[in-house]
């Protein structure tokens, strides 16, 4: 049950609404004007409000822009007969949770209620840490990635970082770079996609002064703004021929020729990245064979989000994290993420979050601050991940577990190592899901009572 304050000069609709909360279990509380209802305010104890814009003395927009001066205003929804752009922007703006013409009928008041007061209780976990350019998450292809970035940080070789668009191939190269030699050096992006190849060859090797029209002055180039670090050639796949035949130069000599300048030399450390398939593209002579051998000396892939599904949900909450203000996820908005198919990957649901973060009137986000995702996930996906956040999550670890003892053949030490946890925690929830320990038992290598390690994933 929760008390609603009902502000509105109308006594008629106001006792009405208060009878129809009633009616929904809450327990109403009445003001007859904006002074009242800043009085009652005043002594705490209201869970919500419902507003009326049109009265005398104080009016219902200046109730809201005083109620924000409250250490904790409770959530507040419009409801006003003349309804106008003005009102329901600046209502809007000043924190409310709905703006609704009058009447509301009993369904849409129980609704409107039902969103102003979600279940505090689904949000129980601490909100992460935030870093600049984070790799967040542990799902199996995720842990590859970040193993691999370890392995590559402090060497020199060229790494190529394929993977869907928004799937964070930048993320990854900045952390390669950060976490290597190089990391207080220089890092240089370069988007070759969104650069004409005119202009790509000044962009990366720079000119000298009068070279072509327009060059009113010398300009260093990427390759010379990040030497001594690291440059980053994204979308290297959308790289006209010549282009390449011109970096691959560079990439052999290392010596770059600015357009109408002399040969200089540099120290830079070249990764790549792109969402196209270069081994067909050479097969079909739209990317030069030597090249793609240069840059790919050591490939690193990003699964698409929709193949790490144990990595969307922190992934949102670090977005809403970045994005401040102290929002949180309910199970029904978890859950509506992860029956979400993320087309556009990380990209896509990084701008899910921030857009929820501007425009959500609560701190608690619902499943309806997101009925802006177009579409939903396979019917298989929507089965399973239905439901609060408990339950959702409980299927999710299930068939994770399920999918790895298959994979492993029922070796569940393998599957503890490939799940990242202790091998004991494997068991227990082995038992809480009703997985069935002795069958999926195999008898493989490190299975034995007392083998080293027993209870640990082992570690490189």
């Amino acid at each position: 049950m929760a008390r609603i304050l009902i502000v509105d000069d109308d006594e008629a609709l106001r006792e009405g609404i208060a009878e129809t909360l009633g009616d929904l279990g809450h327990e109403p509380v009445q003001a007859g004007d904006g002074a009242a209802a800043l009085a009652r305010l005043a002594k705490g104890g209201i869970d919500a409000v419902l507003l009326d814009l049109r009265m005398p003395g104080i009016d219902g927009i200046e109730v809201l822009r005083r109620m924000r001066t409250l250490p904790a205003p409770p959530p507040v929804a419009v409801l006003t007969a003349v309804p106008t752009a003005d009102n329901t922007i600046e209502a809007m703006r000043l924190g409310a949770v709905d703006h609704l013409a009058k009447p509301v009928g009993r369904d849409d008041l129980a609704a409107l209620v039902a969103r102003m007061l979600p279940a505090p209780a689904r949000a129980a976990t601490a909100p992460p840490e935030v870093g600049e350019d984070e790799l967040v998450g542990s799902s199996g292809p995720m842990r590859e990635v970040q193993k691999s970035i370890g392995r590559l940080a402090d060497s020199e070789t060229t790494v190529l970082i394929t993977g869907e668009t928004g799937t964070g191939k930048e993320v990854v190269a900045r952390a390669i770079h950060r976490h290597g030699r190089r990391g207080g050096r220089a890092f240089v992006a370069v988007n070759c996609a969104a650069i004409p190849g005119p202009l790509l060859e000044s962009q990366l090797f720079g000119h000298a002064r009068g070279a072509f029209t327009g060059a009113i002055a010398d300009r260093a180039g990427s390759f010379r703004e990040a030497d001594g670090g690291t440059l980053f050639l994204d979308e290297i796949g959308d790289m006209d021929l010549a282009m390449q035949a011109k970096l691959l130069r560079v990439l052999q000599d290392r010596m770059v020729v600015p357009v109408g300048g002399k040969p200089v030399a540099v120290d830079v450390r070249i990764l790549a990245a792109t969402h196209r398939d270069l081994r067909a593209m050479v097969a079909k002579g739209e990317f030069r064979e030597d090249l793609f051998y240069r840059i790919g000396v050591v490939p690193v892939h990003l699964a698409p989000l929709r193949e790490r599904l144990s990595d969307i949900l922190p992934l949102a909450e670090y977005f809403l994290a970045r994005a401040g203000g102290g929002r949180r996820l309910s199970g029904e908005a978890a859950a509506r993420l992860l029956a979400h198919p993320w087309p556009g990957n990380v990209r896509e649901l990084r701008n899910a979050m921030e857009r929820a973060a501007v425009l959500a009137p609560l701190a608690v986000l619902s499943a309806a601050d997101f009925a802006f995702l177009a579409g939903e996930a396979t019917t298989t996906a929507t089965d399973w991940l239905a439901g609060d956040l408990p339950a959702a999550v409980a299927r999710l670890e299930s068939e994770l577990i399920r999918r790895a003892l298959a994979a492993c053949g029922g070796n569940r030490a393998e599957a503890a190592r490939r799940l990242n946890i202790h091998r004991q925690l494997l068991y227990e929830k082995m038992r809480r899901y009703d997985l069935d320990v002795s069958a999926n038992r195999t008898g493989g290598v490190g299975e034995a009572d007392g083998s080293v390690g027993e209870g640990r994933p082992k570690t490189q």
